[in-house]
């Protein structure tokens, strides 16, 4: 008798299911990493905002009313950043991205409160 080679059609049936079940756990986790990356980047562009605004008061006395303004400062790629409102006692910024529906906020000094910031110099994302 010959011997055959290759697999039954039960094997390859059984590695489509295992393969479909990993499918099913793998990909909400991979994108909730994702999601949780982009909110670091944009905290991450806060705070860097944050730096750049306080150069820019230490140069000029008041800080800057608009991201063009700082010429030190460039956000993450895909992220925007803007601020809001920009007084002599202080500064509020947003930093958002397209596709996600979380956005994060800050505020330093004396201004309102943007979005869920209740802190001052606290980075909140909601």
């Amino acid at each position: 008798m010959r011997q055959r080679r290759g697999f039954t059609l039960i094997e390859l049936l059984l590695v489509v299911v295992i393969m479909g079940i990993l499918m099913a756990v793998l990909i909400p986790r991979w994108a909730n990493s994702r999601e949780r990356a982009f909110l670091a980047a944009m905290k991450s562009d806060l705070r860097n905002l944050a730096t750049a605004e306080e150069a820019y008061f230490y140069d000029y006395a008041t800080y800057a009313v608009s991201v063009t303004d700082l010429v030190s400062y460039t956000p993450s790629t895909g992220n925007s950043v803007a601020i809001n409102e920009a007084t002599m006692g202080g500064w509020s910024a947003t930093a958002s991205r397209p596709g996600l529906a979380k956005q994060c906020y800050l505020f330093v000094g004396n201004v309102s409160p943007v979005g869920g910031a209740t802190t001052e110099g606290q980075v909140t994302c909601q």
